[in-house]
């Protein structure tokens, strides 16, 4: 497969040349679906310009823990690294990432409004969206249909419990909602900062103090085990994005409540969508991520990591991996740019294309009265990956059985408390 003219453009402007073709670049990715394929498609890019990818897959919590700590030290060990909304402003503002700007074929404009801006730092982007998404739920309508329940938009928690019931039936190997409960703050958190959100909660007061021993997490928290307990895949603790996948394509998840992008490598029949439900409160039901591609700062490769990144999250990109003989309209990156979702060829190989959009479309990660910071299932805070991975493993552990969940948000409490006087909020 060639790259177009415009792709060659894009992706380097002395891309022929003889020091281009002996640069390498080392690009650390999450080991999602679509960066897997991405190294397949990006061989391309190497045969074109002679920039040899050195390709460093991990898993999510590895992959934060790594790459935030290289780039903190200026560690140099990557040219390009993957990370979201969470970090990519603080890092900027902070500098230990390079700002990103390309050229007009680009067509910044095209990008999304709420994955530019989460992916900016006033005014100023600094990590380019290689995929985004919300959330949605994701079910099986042939087993609503057979146990004559139906799951609406934005429905109540409690009908879907009552619907989770309905269709759930471990003898056959079914079980009715698989959600996340691997600990992570961009793991279980993710999901569970949603349910809490929907029941009016949030991780912190007006004043930036934590609020874990609040009502509304307790109700939440209490819910949340009680769902995935009573009507989940046994190990539910163990599960994160690619765990429940597997489980869904193996015909085992009758619903399943997680990021948009799923629905781009679910591979059973007659799945059918629905928007985020709730408690009571819509506002913060449903996430708004991108996983993201970033320069740290100082790389030595730094302009022809930039390049790299022009094309891989660009308008051609799509078409590439579209003309691609492994995959084709169904398999393009979306939630980035408006364009994908005009392609009457995305329209009809994407069958959750409307109800992606209007997820991302609906997602809130401004302040609010209840929520003093900015982010969904995230606090655009420094601070958050400690006080996120410090609950996660309290959530987790009440989700195993091994505490209670009265215990695991007053030790959430205790741990979240530390951090912030630590780190002078109050």
């Amino acid at each position: 497969m060639k790259l177009t003219k415009t792709a060659l453009t894009l992706a380097m402007g002395v891309a022929l040349s003889t020091t281009a073709a002996a640069t390498e670049l080392t690009i650390a990715i999450v080991n999602n679906g679509h960066m897997i394929n991405m190294q397949k498609v990006a061989e391309a890019y190497t045969e074109e310009t002679g920039v040899k990818l050195n390709w460093v897959s991990l898993e999510e919590g590895v992959l934060r823990e790594q790459v935030t700590s290289d780039t903190a030290t200026g560690g140099g060990q990557y040219d390009i690294i993957n990370i979201g909304m969470q970090e990519a402003p603080i890092w900027g503002a902070a500098g230990w990432i390079e700002p990103l700007e390309f050229g007009a074929a680009y067509d910044v404009d095209d990008m999304l409004p709420a994955m530019r801006n989460g992916l900016s730092h006033e005014g100023t982007l600094y990590a380019a969206p290689f995929y985004g998404e919300s959330s949605m739920v994701m079910y099986r309508k042939d087993l609503t249909d057979a146990a004559g329940v139906s799951i609406a938009d934005n429905d109540s928690w409690d009908n879907i419990k009552a619907a989770a019931a309905a269709i759930h039936n471990p003898d056959a190997g079914v079980y009715g909602a698989c959600l996340r409960g691997k600990p992570g703050w961009g793991d279980n958190m993710a999901f569970i900062t949603t349910v809490v959100n929907s029941f009016g909660g949030a991780w912190f007061d007006k004043d930036m103090k934590p609020a874990l021993d609040s009502q509304q997490w307790k109700d939440a928290i209490n819910f949340y085990v009680d769902l995935l307990g009573n009507y989940g895949p046994p190990g539910s603790e163990g599960n994160s994005f690619n765990e429940i996948l597997a489980l869904y394509n193996e015909g085992k998840c009758g619903m399943w409540i997680d990021a948009t992008i799923a629905a781009s490598f679910l591979e059973v029949d007659g799945v059918a969508y629905a928007q985020s439900p709730n408690a009571g409160n819509p506002v913060g039901a449903n996430w708004l991520w991108a996983w993201a591609m970033a320069v740290p700062a100082g790389s030595p490769s730094a302009e022809e990591a930039k390049a790299f990144i022009e094309w891989a999250t660009s308008k051609e990109y799509i078409k590439a991996v579209a003309d691609h003989p492994d995959f084709g309209w169904g398999s393009v990156p979306t939630g980035t740019r408006a364009s994908t979702y005009a392609y009457p060829e995305f329209q009809a190989a994407a069958g959750f294309a409307a109800a992606e959009m209007a997820a991302i479309e609906s997602a809130a990660p401004e302040a609010t009265d209840i929520k003093p910071y900015v982010g969904v299932q995230f606090a655009a805070i420094p601070e958050f990956p400690e006080v996120g991975s410090a609950v996660a493993q309290e959530m987790a552990a009440a989700l195993s059985g091994a505490k209670s969940v009265e215990d695991a948000l007053a030790a959430s409490q205790e741990a979240a408390d530390a951090i912030m006087r630590e780190a002078g909020y109050y």
